[in-house]
């Protein structure tokens, strides 16, 4: 039987999805299950988009061009301007989903062997796409205590080898939550002019920013315009996560050249994606008012919920819609699988992300679970208390000194 590559075999599964089998065989049993392991929001579409694509009179679905419908790129150009990023249609190639944004980046900035450092806790598929990039990463080790918070640049160049070609960000982030200052980044710039790396920002999140903080680009720090490359989606931002729509943007010539190559190779982005992305860009604010008042909510909910648990540590996100929150477990993976498998709260559960595997270091994570604040507050409400009620009697719950000393 012929073998698998190894590169094959090297690639990590989806932290986020590889509990589904636990998850659907509880759902035969009978038992209902929170969803807080995935960021798929539930709140609606913009109309504007989806009438678009219900309304559109397309008689043959043809190929665009391979960096995208035209007036798309034009009107999502603009888009960019609202928030003071000199973006211009050329420096926009649009691809399908912000994954393959991500690994035409990859492939286009990186040699085989090359190292790429990323701050820890990140977005898992960052492993998936590195390794199929044959690209290094060495991860850098931000702390819950912190708040994630980026470490010092100090501990940036202790990892700079001759190997290193860049630096990744996910801002604001997930799966923590955490949104960069404009001194964060500004010292990140400074590593990346110092040694001739590219800077990678994933920033699908910028509509998702809490408590009057700003958000602040890669693409408005000025004097590095060939360094910096910004990722984006339209996934989370009009919650149309399965029209597969994202965007790789520089102001890089040559960078953009070669992506260009790697679009052609894949040919086109998909067509009625396209058109619903580029009506969503009339969206109204109101939508976005609405939605992230909403998303305000849940997370002040979620977190206060979570930090009033015995044992529990969560701090609070500025970003997104995800906390990493310590538990008092063993191990993160088992527990999240024992929710499926052995948990029973009310015919009722949970299904949550290990923290694990948004970490390169091995043995990184153990007592932490990313959640995804996505449901409505009623659903999140019995979430919470389905999984109050499992640390009580998780069988591999750790017991801190205090506890000890109150039992014996």
């Amino acid at each position: 039987m012929p073998k698998i590559s190894k590169k094959a075999g090297a690639m990590p599964p989806s932290p986020i999805r590889k509990l589904v089998p636990f998850a659907e065989k509880a759902k035969k049993e009978g038992r209902k299950i929170y969803h807080l392991n995935i960021g798929q929001p539930d709140i609606e579409s913009p109309q504007v988009m989806l009438d678009a694509i219900k309304n559109s009179n397309i008689r043959v679905i043809e190929y665009s061009h391979s960096a995208g419908n035209e007036s798309y790129r034009r009107k999502l150009a603009a888009y960019y301007q609202r928030f003071s990023m000199p973006v211009n249609m050329e420096d926009i190639i649009i691809t399908t989903g912000g994954s393959e944004a991500i690994a035409i980046a990859m492939m286009t900035c990186f040699n085989p062997g090359d190292e790429i450092i990323i701050p820890e806790p990140f977005y898992a598929n960052y492993n998936g796409f590195s390794c199929a990039a044959d690209v290094i990463v060495k991860p850098i080790r931000s702390s819950i205590e912190s708040g994630f918070a980026l470490p010092p640049v100090s501990e940036f160049e202790k990892l700079i080898t001759p190997k290193t070609r860049g630096i990744m960000i996910c801002n604001p982030g997930n799966p923590t939550g955490y949104l960069y200052t404009r001194e964060e980044l500004e010292a990140l710039k400074a590593i990346a002019l110092k040694h001739d790396l590219y800077l990678l920002s994933d920033e699908v999140y910028r509509e998702f920013c809490y408590d009057g903080k700003q958000y602040v680009s890669v693409m408005h720090l000025e004097g590095a315009d060939n360094n910096v490359i910004l990722l984006d989606s339209i996934s989370k931002r009009y919650s149309a996560c399965g029209a597969r729509i994202g965007a790789l943007i520089s102001k890089n010539k040559e960078v953009m050249a070669a992506a260009l190559r790697f679009a052609q190779a894949r040919l086109s982005p998909p067509t009625f994606g396209q058109v619903g992305a580029e009506a969503a860009l009339d969206t109204p604010q109101s939508y976005f008012d609405t939605v992230l008042k909403e998303y305000t909510m849940r997370r002040d909910f979620v977190i206060e919920a979570l930090n009033k648990m015995d044992g529990v540590f969560c701090p609070k996100p500025s970003g997104a819609f995800y906390c990493i929150a310590r538990l008092p477990i063993d191990n993160a993976d088992t527990f999240c699988q024992w929710l499926l498998e052995s948990f029973n709260h009310d015919g009722q559960t949970v299904m949550l992300a290990p923290a694990t595997g948004f970490y390169s270091t091995p043995g990184a994570g153990l007592d932490e679970v990313r959640i995804a604040y996505v449901l409505n507050k009623n659903d999140l409400q019995s979430a919470m208390n389905c999984l109050e009620a499992a640390l009580k009697v998780y069988p591999g719950r750790k017991v801190d000194s205090k506890t000890k000393a109150a039992i014996s």
